[in-house]
């Protein structure tokens, strides 16, 4: 009886805040009242940010062929790095699901390693794969990752011993309200994982001017309870396309609204969301679209990613009304262009690279 209500109050709350109910009757949704966000027009000021140069999205990406055994990404400009192969991620995937599109990805403190899919042709719905990369290394696909590519795919109708056991190191979540899907982050202080669902509408245009942060299990990779809120402070505000978090859990998002990086910082409880518009505006943007956010605990930076360009400079110089200079930033030009969607690190500053075209996972050879 007690979950029929929580079902149906669930409902309500979503009808009312103009959202679309997660495909999870479970879900506890809390309707935050007050607003989401502070602001102070008054306090903005402009950075001319020039060492980061703006790289147009192309006309066409580049496929890597899915005979490649690995494959490269170097920066041609800018601070130099260059990450490779670590996995050539399942093509098809379990049960001849699609999981192709991927659109983030986290990697947890305990060596899990979480994409979220979202196809085409399920416009706002997607799913979590979690990856056990520790199994997987142990198995050898690192050193082999086409093993992984083709973990799905049977030979005489059965899948080998060898498939079986890297089967077992994956664990892929049932379909949900995933919105863009270009969110899902990790928070290196209390080791959750959150989504920030920005349903878009076909024209591409948000659904709702509703925020919506969902709190993800590691058991069931779907939602389990979620935060509805606005960001409303002399108009409203859009977020959601990206999230990222610091080792002091501090939450961080980006857009763009036609002036510039405009960057906040905040915090997610349980029941309760608060963001602050930074003060610096950054003039030049990395490039065309907003694709991914993270955050090197090694270093202690934040990296905006654009259409294969990353730009960073340190989270701490975004406190009080902000010490960024040009000679913060650092900047990298990635190539071939495969378009990347996702940018996380592990503890030791290494950065994992989710890109398309076909999808894999590359890791920097260096810290980056």
């Amino acid at each position: 009886m007690k979950r029929l209500i929580l079902g149906v109050m669930s409902f309500v709350v979503c009808m009312i805040l103009g959202q679309s109910l997660v495909a999870n009757a479970s879900v506890k949704v809390y309707h935050q009242r007050s607003t989401a966000l502070i602001n102070h027009p008054s306090s903005l000021r402009g950075l001319n940010n020039s060492k980061v140069k703006y790289v147009k999205v192309p006309r066409r990406y580049t496929h890597m062929r899915k005979s490649h055994d690995s494959n490269k990404i170097k920066a041609i400009h800018g601070n130099k790095v260059t990450f490779k192969t670590r996995f050539l991620l399942p093509d098809p995937g379990k049960g001849h699901q699609h999981w192709g599109n991927p659109q983030s990805i986290a990697v947890s403190k305990s060596g899990y390693m979480y994409i979220v899919y979202c196809p085409k042709n399920a416009r706002n719905k997607g799913r979590i794969v979690r990856y056990d990369m520790k199994r997987l290394s142990q198995i050898g696909v690192t050193k082999d990752p086409k093993l992984l590519q083709s973990v799905y795919v049977k030979h005489n109708g059965k899948y080998s011993a060898k498939q079986k056991d890297i089967q077992r190191a994956i664990k892929a979540g049932g379909i949900f309200d995933t919105g863009h899907g270009q969110s899902l982050a990790y928070n290196l202080k209390s080791h959750a994982l959150y989504m920030w669902r920005d349903d878009k509408t076909k024209s591409g245009a948000p659904a709702s001017t509703s925020g919506y942060i969902e709190h993800i299990s590691t058991k069931t990779l779907k939602p389990d309870r979620a935060i509805s809120f606005h960001l409303v402070s002399h108009g409203f505000i859009h977020g959601g396309n990206v999230l990222a978090f610091d080792k002091y859990g501090n939450a961080y998002f980006w857009s763009n609204p036609g002036n510039g990086v405009n960057l906040y910082k905040g915090k997610i409880s349980k029941h309760h969301v608060i963001f602050r518009r930074t003060d610096q505006i950054f003039r030049h943007l990395p490039g065309t679209h907003v694709q991914s956010m993270g955050y090197n605990p090694k270093r202690g930076r934040l990296y905006l990613v654009a259409d294969d360009s990353v730009a960073s400079f340190p989270a701490k110089r975004l406190k009080g009304h902000g010490s960024l200079t040009n000679h913060s930033f650092n900047w990298s030009e990635l190539s071939p262009k495969r378009e990347t969607e996702g940018l996380t690190f592990d503890g030791s500053g290494h950065g994992y690279l989710l890109t398309n075209h076909s999808p894999e996972v590359l890791l920097s050879t260096t810290v980056y």
